[in-house]
Formats: structure tokens, sequence, C-alpha cells
């Protein structure tokens, strides 16, 4: 069951999103006697994948454009060319205006003399709804992409793809056109993120079609950025269209399935979200000038920051204080250096948003890491513990500082100390001399300023009279 969050009000007044039907698990089912098309004409797309039925001719002539401008679109996404191989059939049903049905999008698959087939059925009582429509031809399409790697007979079993795929994938679309809205990035980054990783994961489709419009748009928001992250890793977009392939017929837990593709995240418990993070930090706009940590949250991200990896056969993925690497003196270099790598990227990472003296401490731990990877440690303890001791001076300076401003405030604060008369002074004096400008630009804005704060008494006769009864 997802955690239910309490949504701000920038993001109620930003983004309510309309409910919307996802789609379900592909099943294989029988095709109807009769196509639900009134005039029996159909409509063919641009590349023949995609094969319209019912509706009028212009609705038959949109779902074509809107089909392929959506495969257009994740084609440039992955960066790869057209090659599919499994037809769509898109049954229209009804006209706008009607009864809306409880859903009003469905996926399946049709087995059509032997051949596969995908089909999706709109109801259009609500319209065409062009972002639901699309959303279910990118889902469609993760469909076309497992089913054509499957030899003849291997879709006996049901496919899936993740819910938060689908609404990824549309959201990267939408940032890669510009289309997309900063601000929730931005808001979503400030409050530490409304979805987390295993949220993301375990939404079912029944959960999704439940969510209000602004859970809806947080939910999009989060799935964006993390396909916006995976994009972004070593292997690029050869790995991600790998993972979409197999995404859809895979039966087990998602960290494992990103592992195989993505062997560079490391996929720690926490390696995952914190790219995550970091990509809705870039994508929220970041202000690197002002939006920098306290020496606190320094330390608590510097602690987390700081863990080595172990691999064991018993145990799998184990991590560790810093304070053990020691123990990967007997590993080879190879593995010496998987072991530290995450704790060399947090370091890069923090170095962004740390407080500024913390900096030249964070260069000399990367130098101690490199060194642990080399197995040259004859100093690591020693340097180790001088910078711990230079932290723990740091915190307590902070504190220092904060308590000596709070004596301040409470022992001495009883009265303006004068310190600033002399510009406020100044400040009084340009406000009641202002200098005039005597070029024509200026005159005219005087005269306009003039115009617009004169007293109402100056204001021309029978302004400020009342109505006439």
């Amino acid at each position: 069951m997802i955690a239910r969050f309490t949504i701000l009000g920038f993001l109620l007044s930003t983004c309510v999103a309309t409910a919307q039907d996802a789609p379900r698990a592909i099943q294989v089912v029988e095709p109807p006697a009769q196509a639900p098309s009134p005039d029996n004409d159909k409509v063919v797309s641009r590349t023949n994948q995609f094969r319209i039925s019912g509706g009028s001719s212009l609705d038959r002539a949109t779902v074509a454009m809107l089909a392929e401008e959506t495969k257009d679109e994740l084609l440039s996404l992955t960066g790869e060319k057209d090659e599919w191989k499994v037809p769509v059939a898109i049954f229209l049903h009804g006209k706008t205006g009607d009864p809306i049905p409880p859903r009003t999008i469905a996926t399946g698959q049709l087995i059509v003399e032997g051949a596969r087939q995908l089909r999706i059925d709109k109801h259009l009582g609500p319209g065409l709804e062009q972002e639901r429509f699309k959303r279910s031809v990118t889902a469609i399409l993760l469909y076309e992409r497992a089913l054509k790697a499957l030899p003849a007979g291997g879709a006996e079993n049901p496919l899936r793809v993740p819910t938060w795929l689908t609404d990824g994938l549309r959201e990267a679309t939408a940032w890669r056109l510009n289309q997309s809205e900063r601000r929730l990035y931005e808001a979503l980054f400030k409050q530490g993120g409304l979805f987390k990783i295993d949220d993301l994961f375990a939404t079912t489709d029944h959960e999704f079609e439940n969510l209000d419009g602004a859970t809806r748009a947080a939910f999009r928001v989060s799935a964006g950025a993390l396909v916006m992250a995976l994009l972004e890793q070593p292997q690029g977009k050869e790995g991600f269209r790998a993972f979409l392939t197999d995404v859809a017929g895979y039966e087990g837990e998602m960290p494992g399935l990103l592992r195989r593709h993505f062997p560079e995240l490391n996929l720690s418990e926490t390696s995952l979200a914190k790219w995550w993070a970091l990509q809705l930090a870039n994508k929220g706009g970041l202000n690197l000038l002002t939006d920098i940590f306290t020496i606190a949250q320094t330390e608590a991200a510097l602690a987390e920051g700081l863990l080595l990896n172990f691999r064991t056969e018993e145990e799998g993925l184990q991590q560790k204080e810093l304070a053990a690497w020691p123990e990967l003196a007997p590993l080879p270099e190879a593995e010496r250096a998987a072991a530290v790598r995450p704790a060399q990227d947090a370091l890069v990472r923090l170095s962004y948003r740390c407080f500024p003296s913390y900096r030249p401490l964070l260069v000399q731990y990367q130098t101690i890491l490199g060194a642990v990877v080399k197995n040259q440690t004859k100093d690591v303890l020693q340097r180790l513990a001088e910078l711990q001791e230079n932290r723990t001076t740091m915190v307590a300076r902070a504190a220092r500082a904060r308590d000596y401003l709070d004596w301040f405030e409470i022992t001495r604060a009883r009265k303006t100390s004068g310190a600033f008369d002399d510009y406020l002074r100044l400040k009084e004096g340009l406000k009641s001399n202002p200098r005039s400008r005597q070029d024509d630009l200026s005159k005219y804005l005087d005269r306009m300023e003039t115009i617009f704060h004169r007293d109402e008494n100056q204001r021309r006769p029978g302004m400020n009279a009342p109505p006439p009864p």
C-alpha cells in the first residue's frame, strides 16, 4: 500500500490532473465477432503499425496521428530506429458526450489467424484526452518490444509494464520537449520527494487509478526523474533499451532487473535513491549559491556517504563505515575500487552543496579513498583521525557561535545600538530629496508618476462623488 502524503498547496494549484485509466496486464483474448465500427471504415497510420476502427473519420485520423507522434517521441528518447513487428489495432467506441464507462481505456492482445496483435480500446465519451491516450500507446509499445523479442508461441504468460515506467517515459519526453513544469521538480526536491523509490516500484495499476490529481502529479515527476537518471547512466541509451525490452516479461524484483542492465549503479539500498534525488536537484533548478547545507546537514550527509561496499557470497552486498578500510587490503585492486566507488560518488555530489569550509576536507577524503584502492595505506589511520578532529572542531565552533548569538540576543539586545543610524538618515535623505534628471524620458516618467500618485483631493471633480440614486 502506498503511503499517503500531504500535498503542498503549491502542487494543488500548479498541477491538478484528472483520473486516468492505466493499462493492465496484457492477456490473450479472441477477437470480437464484429469490429465495433459503425461504418466499417479503417485508417492505417503512417508506418502501418496502427490500424484504427470505429468513431468518425476525424477521430480515426486524429488517433492515427497521435499514435505515430507518441512512437516518434519514444524512439527519440531511446535513440533508436523504428523496427516494429507486432501491429496494434485501436478500436474507438461511442462518441463525445456519451455516458462514461468505469474504464475508458483498455489494452489487450489478440490472436488473429495465429498471428499476435496488440489492441487498445478507447471510449470517446470523455473526449479523446490526448495525454491519457499517449500514455496507453506508450504502454502498448513497451508490450510490443517484449513480444517481438519472444519466439513464436512464447507469449502465453501475461505481460505487465510497471506503472512508474509508463508515466516516467511520458514525463521524460515532456522534459525533453520543454513541456514539463520545472517548479514541480523544485518543490519535490525541497520536500525530499513525495514518493520513495520503493513506493514507485510497488505502485499497482489499481492504486494509481485511485490517486488524486496532485498526488498523481507528484508520482509522474518522481517517475520521470528516475527514468532520466537511468538514461544518464554510463551504459546510456543502450542499457536503457535492453531494460525496456525485458521489463514487461520480468517477474522478479525491480532492483534485480536494474542491476542487470545498469551495473554501474552498484545498487545498494541507498545508491539508486541518491541518483534519483540528484536528478530531482538538477531538474529542480538547484541554486548552488543559496541552497547550501548547514554544518549539521553536511555532517549528516558525510556520515551517510562515507560507506564502503563489501560483497560476500553469504550475505550479498554489505555496507560498512570507512573505519573498516583495513578489511579491503586482501582484496584485488578491482574489488577495492568497486568497494570505495559509492563513497567517491557521494563525496562528489556532496561537494556541490556542503558547507563551504568542508570542501578541503572532502578533497582529503577523496585522496584517502584513492590510497585505499592502491593499497598505499601507510598513514591513512593518522589522516582519518586528523580529519575527524577537524570535523569535531568545526561542529563545536558552530555550536559555540550559535550559543553566543543566543546569549547576546537575550542579554544585550534591549535597545537599538545606533550602528545603522547613518544609513537610515541617508536613506531618508535620498527619499525626501531625490535627484532630478532633466532628459526628456525622465521628465515624462516624472509626470506619469505624479499622475498615478497624486492625492485624492487633487483628482478631477466628481471622481469620488457618490453614485446617483
